[in-house]
């Protein structure tokens, strides 16, 4: 017979549970975006008040708010250059990236050949080597290669990605097989098969891997240093670097120029969130 009185009691224990679990994860998501929402109000605020109202209310609340940090950004670099640098360098490498390494993880999941699980090994490997280790070889290399105050130098060695293989590899390696044997009864190629049956059943690891590549490359401020020259190719973390120490130094415009910077990685992050947390989701339940 069911015991209806320890029920009601545990009734009300979920819900503080519920509650106390909620207003922690506000309470960490209020910390997460405490330094956003405080450069976004500091970029709307006169100077000479950034610094006198950091670290209090008063430093989020956005009065009085103007544009003008906005346009002294313009006015003081070419903001725009930058940015188009920035632009095209990060599309190019997620692009070319999204091709290369799906196709690779797709050939380490499912096609059999020679040398597969050794160089799936060497794969693995790569994923535990920091880029500085090889910062320095490759800087020599394209130097030789005459690449320097290049887009190419920018975005070519950083188009095939171990970890970006990998997520590839362990996504594909748990999808049925019998949508692959389905296309091969009908005479479908490799390739076919690949971009008409796996790639439209794969948008959540094809959406993590975008973001992922996203951040990691709009935010690569290690090697543009090393290899641009000026601002014809430089992206945006180098030019905002060099632009904190332009004088008259002005917190209000370094604010405005890292809100610009920020701005593309929320609204991709925006965009794909969805397939995102659906990608993060199925590795969960795989693992």
């Amino acid at each position: 017979m069911p015991d209806f009185h320890s029920e009601r009691h545990r009734a009300p224990r979920s819900r503080v549970g519920a509650i106390g679990s909620y207003a922690l994860l506000i309470l960490l998501a209020l910390l997460f975006i405490a330094p956003i929402a405080f450069m976004f109000v500091a970029s709307l605020k006169p100077d000479e008040l950034v610094l006198s109202q950091a670290g209090t209310i008063q430093g989020f609340i956005p009065i009085p708010a103007s544009t003008q940090n906005y346009q002294d950004v313009f006015d003081r670099v070419n903001f725009g250059q930058f940015f188009i640098n920035s632009l095209l360098i990060t599309s190019s490498i997620v692009l070319m990236g999204l091709l290369v390494n799906s196709m690779a993880g797709y050939a380490f999941a499912r096609l059999r050949w020679r040398g597969r699980n050794l160089l799936l090994l060497v794969v693995l490997a790569l994923m535990i080597i920091p880029f500085e280790a090889i910062a320095v070889p490759l800087f020599f290399q394209v130097t030789l290669w005459g690449w320097r105050n290049t887009y190419l130098a920018q975005i070519l060695p950083f188009i095939a990605n171990a970890f970006s293989i990998y997520l590839f590899y362990t996504f594909f390696i748990g999808l049925p097989k019998e949508l692959e044997e389905a296309a091969r009864i009908d005479g479908a190629s490799i390739l076919r098969t690949f971009f008409e049956i796996i790639v439209p059943v794969s948008k959540p690891v094809f959406a993590t891997v975008t973001i992922l590549t996203f951040l990691t490359q709009w935010g690569s401020f290690l090697w543009p240093l090393m290899v641009t020259i000026d601002e014809k190719v430089r992206p945006l973390p180098v030019a905002i670097a060099s632009f904190q120490t332009l004088p008259p130094i002005q917190w209000g415009d370094i604010m405005s120029f890292g809100v610009m910077m920020v701005a593309p990685i929320l609204i991709v992050f925006l965009a794909f969130q969805k397939w995102f947390v659906e990608g993060v989701a199925s590795t969960g339940t795989k693992g």
